[in-house]
């Protein structure tokens, strides 16, 4: 499978945080990983806003644990731009948007994400 880590399954994947379900885990373990640039952009305005508190060093773990870089292209803006409003988060959107367009699946907890018809690991 391949799968677009949502931000915060991202972030409870590094940190070992309860909250992620065992099918975003066996994903995970799985699969071929994707983080896209969005959420590489929103974790750097909340630590700079002092909203979150993660290690240096936490890009550096998930390409580790195989991670897969996924620039924003034209495409994924375009697409992100048309998509109807079910979700206001433009970082939301912007997954939604390159999961659509690069056929991937994404591991999220955000119940939003069904509205757009992406296949989720929830």
């Amino acid at each position: 499978m391949r799968l677009l880590l949502d931000t915060h399954v991202l972030l409870w994947a590094v940190l070992r945080d309860p909250r992620l379900t065992q099918a975003q885990t066996n994903a995970i373990s799985n699969g071929e990983l994707y983080l896209s640039s969005a959420s590489v952009w929103e974790i750097g305005i909340k630590r700079a806003l002092g909203k979150l508190d993660v290690p240096d060093t936490l890009f550096d773990v998930a390409v580790d644990a195989g991670c897969r870089p996924l620039p924003i292209s034209w495409t994924h803006a375009q697409a992100a731009a048309a998509l109807p409003m079910h979700h206001a988060d433009p970082f939301d959107r912007m997954l939604i948007a390159q999961a659509l367009c690069e056929g991937l699946s994404i591991a999220t907890s955000d119940g939003k994400f069904a509205a757009y018809g992406v296949d989720l690991v929830a």
